[in-house]
């Protein structure tokens, strides 16, 4: 029998998917969550990896207290049915991919949070925990990158199929209605994508919008807060900040949010390695990073050329 969330909603099921170079932002993201954490509430932390060195995991693990439990997941085996169907491109890496299998992994649970670990969290994260998915497949917000590009409007709405692109999600913040996505065959369908459709822009973001489209509540974007101007947003609404794609504050001194980051950056003992990156990040790399973007908007223009447009002009 599946397990069901408390009335109380005090049992909060969190999934993070990382490799061993990701593990120092981890601890940010998880020292942040832990800082704002009600002691109310017992918040299981499960981290979805296949290759987390053993000195890592003893690093991560200290964030264990009385009420946050840590449990690393090896999926080695599991991905072996798939993973060279996974595409990945520029710096991402099929943990991207992991969110993905999280229903089937996990028959017993009903409803989980999958976050990226280039975030910090500024709020308890149960109030995202908690809110109300009714029936939908899953729950996020509109990602900020779609919204104020064009190029990437018109590629959602007609590469990925998506009707509004101002409904197209970030799946960097993610939650999950598993007992909805097991009686959707989520993962069957995913598999069968896979091997008819490639999506090179967005990945495994694209084939979750082009599945759970007509199904995805949207929640706001203070919950999920991209590094870009938005006079419509207030620093002090913000409740998690997410430093995707290049908005690294490790690699670029100008990222908008960047003090939350070095704030809880400092409270871990990853901090000298963080601080090691950030030095040891080169102009060329930096440049690469700018390159990548421009090439990103490139490949989503020439995507969107190659597809008949029937879509209702003057919204």
């Amino acid at each position: 029998m599946a397990k069901t969330i408390s009335a109380e909603g005090r049992d909060i099921l969190i999934f993070f998917g990382v490799d061993d170079n990701y593990c120092p932002f981890l601890a940010v993201a998880l020292r942040s969550m832990i800082d704002n954490a009600s002691p109310e509430n017992n918040y299981s932390i499960k981290v979805l990896n296949t290759d987390i060195s053993a000195e890592n995991k003893r690093r991560i693990a200290k964030y264990e207290q009385e009420n946050v439990n840590i449990e690393f997941v090896d999926l080695n085996y599991y991905m072996q049915k798939v993973k060279d169907k996974l595409y990945t491109r520029d710096y991402y890496s099929k943990t991207t991919y992991f969110r993905l299998f999280i229903p089937n992994l996990y028959p017993q649970y009903d409803k989980a949070l999958y976050l990226d670990s280039d975030i910090v969290i500024l709020d308890d994260i149960a109030k995202l925990y908690n809110i109300d998915m009714g029936d939908n497949l899953v729950a996020a917000a509109p990602d900020d990158v779609i919204q104020f590009n064009p190029v990437f409007q018109t590629y959602v709405e007609k590469v990925v199929g998506v009707a509004d692109y101002r409904r197209y999600f970030n799946a960097g913040v993610l939650l999950m209605n598993l007992h909805q996505l097991r009686r959707f065959k989520f993962q069957e369908k995913f598999v069968f994508l896979l091997d008819k459709i490639k999506f090179d822009v967005a990945q495994d973001q694209d084939y979750l919008n082009r599945l759970c489209k007509g199904r995805v509540k949207l929640f706001d974007r203070v919950w999920n807060r991209m590094p870009i101007e938005d006079p419509k947003i207030k620093p002090e609404d913000v409740k998690l900040v997410h430093y995707n794609l290049a908005f690294k504050p490790w690699h670029f001194e100008d990222i908008l949010y960047k003090e939350f980051f070095w704030m809880y950056a400092q409270e871990t003992e990853y901090f000298d390695d963080i601080q090691e990156i950030r030095e040891n990040y080169t102009e060329a790399e930096r440049f690469q990073d700018a390159k990548n973007h421009e090439k990103l908007k490139k490949l989503a223009k020439k995507e969107s050329d190659c597809v008949g447009d029937d879509r209702k002009f003057g919204r």
